[in-house]
């Protein structure tokens, strides 16, 4: 049987530290999926579309990974699609708190045998946020070490 995980996040833009957890997670799963969320609660740089086509160019190397969009709850689309696992990347204890609180509430929502599963950040990507990221590159800073290719592009572009 085949395993499936989902590893979400609304990836404005994706980071190098994304792509870390992207490519180890897609080692484990025969199947990941990297789900591209609408969250109201943030004003993206990056509509939906651009965010999605961002993501696809930058793992098309990655044979296993799939790109999925989604809005509402992170738990009702696992169990819609019942995945194995739901990845989250953790970076740094502040990372860990609010991350806990959400699996937790998570495994009370999910209906199957859904399991979240941590992976920390590679320690050259722990200061990495997509939001520290945007910042800078609107001060004109240079965040080219910090984004795949593709996604550095794009982000010129916007400023």
């Amino acid at each position: 049987m085949s395993k499936k995980a989902l590893y979400a996040g609304s990836f404005d833009p994706i980071t190098n530290g994304h792509l870390d957890i992207i490519r180890r997670a897609a080692k484990m799963y025969d199947e990941l999926f990297v789900g591209i969320t609408v969250n109201n609660d943030k004003k993206p740089l990056f509509t939906l579309e651009e965010r999605s086509k961002m993501v696809k160019r930058v793992v098309r190397d990655i044979d296993n990974v799939k790109i999925v969009t989604f809005d509402g709850l992170l738990a009702d689309f696992a169990n819609n699609k019942k995945f194995d696992a739901v990845i989250r990347g953790l970076r740094a204890t502040t990372d860990f708190e609010h991350e806990i609180q959400m699996a937790q509430m998570n495994a009370r929502l999910f209906t199957g045998e859904t399991e979240t599963i941590f992976l920390m950040t590679d320690p050259k990507f722990s200061f990495i946020s997509s939001s520290l990221i945007k910042e800078v590159a609107s001060l004109e800073g240079d965040v080219t070490e910090l984004l795949p290719e593709y996604a550095n592009e794009m982000l010129k572009a916007k400023f």
